[in-house]
């Protein structure tokens, strides 16, 4: 029997008390239910993983696309899904908030509103409104998914640490129940920002390969995810595979 919704969130609330979880993002129903299979406790979605699954580029998707795959993704697992919700596909407090509204039908037990406006950051002013309305849109739903804020400064190419953590510690007190500035490597840094951030959650992303959980675990950090480099190594996969194909005429093992 399915888990009902009520649960998941409940659960996926609970992961975020204590010690540290990994949240891998799967991008279509087959890598949710086998991460399911595999012991995982939940996931996330993928803005780039769903985007490159149909040909676009990420961030390129409507928000009904992204509405539509996030219903099909939750109701394909027991397991609790945070949305990669992008930028809220608005611009101004009241878009961003009617949009959040939409994505909470969906099923997700969380979601993530970013702070770029394109290729640059929102002003700090205009960021925190943001946040503000996402939270009073979940409030007003009704509904325990959880608010995570993301500052997306170090992808932008503007690794300014302190302006960051000014930027999370301002969300916190907006109402985000967990906080996230993807593209920080060194641990130094990370936890810095969990000290920031603290007693509220710190979510960092896996960015290069010598970054481990453990480690992470070690400074405080609460969650771990993978964004798009799960469809980034199937696409390698794919790709050397097809290549194989290609000048050789044959395949890699399957197994």
């Amino acid at each position: 029997m399915p888990i009902a919704l009520a649960e998941k969130r409940a659960a996926f609330r609970a992961l975020h008390a204590d010690g540290c979880f990994v949240l891998p993002n799967p991008w279509d129903i087959g890598g949710a239910r086998r991460l399911e299979k595999l012991g995982f406790k939940a996931l996330a979605s993928t803005s780039a993983g769903i985007a490159w699954s149909l040909g676009r580029a990420d961030n390129e998707l409507s928000r009904d696309t992204v509405l539509d795959h996030l219903r099909t993704l939750c109701a394909a697992t027991d397991l609790p899904v945070n949305a990669d919700f992008e930028d809220g596909f608005a611009t101004a407090p009241e878009g961003v908030a009617a949009n959040v509204k939409l994505a909470v039908a969906t099923g997700v037990a969380g979601l993530s509103i970013e702070d770029r406006a394109e290729h640059d950051l929102h002003s700090l002013s205009l960021a925190v409104e943001r946040i503000r309305a996402a939270r009073a849109a979940i409030d007003a739903s009704g509904e325990d998914v959880m608010l995570v804020a993301r500052s997306e400064g170090f992808l932008l190419g503007r690794p300014d640490l302190d302006s960051t953590i000014a930027r999370l510690v301002a969300y916190a007190e907006a109402g985000a129940d967990v906080l996230y500035a993807p593209g920080i490597v060194d641990l130094d840094a990370l936890a810095q920002v969990v000290r920031a951030v603290a007693p509220k959650p710190l979510n960092v992303l896996l960015f290069s390969p010598q970054m481990r959980v453990a480690d992470l675990a070690a400074i405080g950090v609460r969650r771990v995810s993978t964004g798009g480099a799960l469809a980034a190594a199937a696409w390698r996969g794919f790709d050397l595979a097809a290549r194989q194909l290609l000048e050789l005429g044959t395949l890699p093992p399957r197994g």
